[in-house]
């Protein structure tokens, strides 16, 4: 019987940017729940996440935006590592591909949680959008 994953190379991206992922929920703890008593946050089931913003920093606000971001695009990319990966796409350039979308999501974290340039992180989403659609198609190739 052949193994279901013929390339499990292209796994190691995917788990890097998983556990980068934990980094940054344990980041967005570690900020915002000291934030909550520093500034006096309601703790109540009927709060708003409006009430949140009013009153905590938007450098604490930040590591929580940039979380929820990575359950966004990054699933386009958990998607088609693992079709890449199951399909045995194990050459240089897909496995490449794969961890210069990964560092290019960190970067764009790092950015977004601590200095929230704009035009910075436009930069690097748009350039990891394209290293995400050149994955997109070469699995496209393979399966069509």
């Amino acid at each position: 019987m052949l193994p279901l994953v013929k390339s499990p190379a292209l796994l190691a991206p995917v788990i890097a940017l998983n556990l980068w992922t934990f980094f940054m929920e344990a980041w967005m703890y570690a900020t915002r729940i000291p934030a909550v008593s520093k500034y006096k946050v309601p703790v109540h089931p009927n709060a708003s996440k409006d009430e949140f913003n009013a009153k905590v920093p938007p450098h604490i606000r930040w590591k929580a935006d940039n979380y929820n971001h990575l359950m966004e695009q990054p699933t386009q990319f958990y998607a088609i590592a693992v079709v890449l990966a199951l399909l045995g796409a194990d050459g240089d350039i897909d496995v490449g591909l794969a961890w210069l979308y990964v560092a290019i999501r960190v970067m764009h974290s790092l950015v977004h949680a601590s200095v929230n340039k704009i035009m910075v992180r436009f930069q690097l989403f748009v350039l990891s959008s394209v290293v995400l659609l050149v994955l997109a198609a070469r699995a496209a190739l393979l399966v069509l």
